[in-house]
């Protein structure tokens, strides 16, 4: 609700006023205790869980032309926290209560640089959507309640992946391949770490960002360079020159995470390598039940590469026993083994550090 000035000229509209306050007050008791509930199980120290990133991320209602979900790494995250009403941004109508749920602000093919596209939402544009969701929190709950309850929460962050995918995939100027990989890592981490500091700035206090998955190895891209680079093959079907791409940027965050974490001594960031995660499955597949490691499970054309995933009836029926769902995105088989390894260590240690998704969600800040 605006706000129209606060002078008060008459009884009807003080009375108006206090039971306002009174709904928000009961709401805020109501949906704070239905998150109490459901953290309780898991002696879970936070209050809700906030998801920001791209299609690794997306459950689908923020993106108009992205239908399908299934089974997002986020998604298993925040059920093992035991906080299941999270809502789309563009899903939720903006009430307090839906607010105090959790949102995600994920968009399929949202990128950390500014693509001047209005067909996603940029690391910047979903920002300004965090802020906005905090200034209603401030505005409608005390100011100490609003501090405490946005310091207890997790903001879970999933960027870079179609940054890389632009670059490899002829949408990015050849300036950025002459500059080399450090440098592009490296202005896609710096406007990381700034995200991650504007957080922090907002008295956000526990923060997971995820590393980018091995690209080379994922379909489409495999596809693409069979007929430009075939000599850049590894013996595991990789593109091995584009996983050095990325794995720039994964070091340099993992490095810069690590300085924050000395920075700021009362908070907690949590960098998860999904990147040696998802290499341990695709270099030792039958440990981990999976029987194809090259095509995509949901697509058309060779490995499923050529046409991406816009049907369900265009799905394989074992999705189980493939790496990989469509033609950059991994199985919600293989994202529940993420998941495991972030949340406890196992059955892939070390996949999170400094510390497990569990350890950081049972931490008091």
């Amino acid at each position: 609700m605006r706000r129209r000035g606060f002078i008060v000229h008459s009884l009807y509209a003080f009375v108006l006023l206090m039971g306002m306050l009174s709904i928000v007050h009961g709401q805020y008791k109501e949906a704070l205790t239905s998150n109490a509930t459901a953290n309780g199980r898991n002696g879970s120290h936070v209050s809700a869980f906030y998801v920001l990133g791209d299609s690794s991320v997306d459950c689908g209602d923020n993106t108009l032309f992205y239908p399908l979900f299934h089974g997002r790494l986020s998604l298993y995250s925040s059920e093992k926290i035991g906080l299941t009403s999270i809502r789309p941004f563009y899903g939720q109508n903006g009430s307090l209560e839906e607010v105090l749920g959790g949102l995600n602000f994920g968009s399929t093919q949202a990128t950390i640089m500014n693509q001047g596209s209005y067909s996603h939402q940029s690391l910047n544009q979903q920002l300004r959507q965090v802020s906005e969701s905090m200034q209603l929190l401030q505005l409608q709950l005390k100011e100490d309640t609003a501090l405490q309850f946005t310091r207890s929460s997790i903001f879970f962050l999933s960027f870079g992946k179609e940054d890389y995918i632009d670059l490899f995939l002829g949408n990015s100027s050849n300036q950025m391949f002459n500059q080399g990989a450090q440098h592009f890592a490296t202005i896609l981490v710096n406007q990381m770490i700034n995200a991650v500091r504007y957080l922090y700035n907002a008295n956000v206090r526990k923060i997971i960002c995820l590393g980018i998955l091995p690209l080379g190895c994922t379909p489409r891209i495999a596809w693409e360079s069979n007929y430009t680079s075939p000599e850049d093959y590894g013996g595991n079907g990789c593109v091995e020159h584009v996983n050095e791409w990325v794995l720039e940027y994964n070091r340099l965050m993992d490095e810069h995470m690590a300085k924050l974490n000395t920075e700021f001594s009362d908070a907690k960031m949590v960098f998860c390598d999904v990147y040696n995660g998802t290499m341990e499955i695709i270099n030792n597949p039958m440990l981990y039940g999976f029987e194809d490691v090259e095509s995509a499970c949901c697509g058309l054309g060779l490995n499923g590469a050529v046409i991406g995933c816009i049907s369900m009836d265009m799905a394989c029926h074992q999705a189980s026993t493939h790496v990989w769902w469509d033609m950059f995105n991994p199985t919600p088989a293989v994202n529940s083994i993420l998941a495991d390894a972030a949340w406890s260590g196992q059955p892939i240690p070390g996949l999170c550090h400094p510390i497990t998704i569990h350890e950081l969600v049972n931490m008091t800040i």
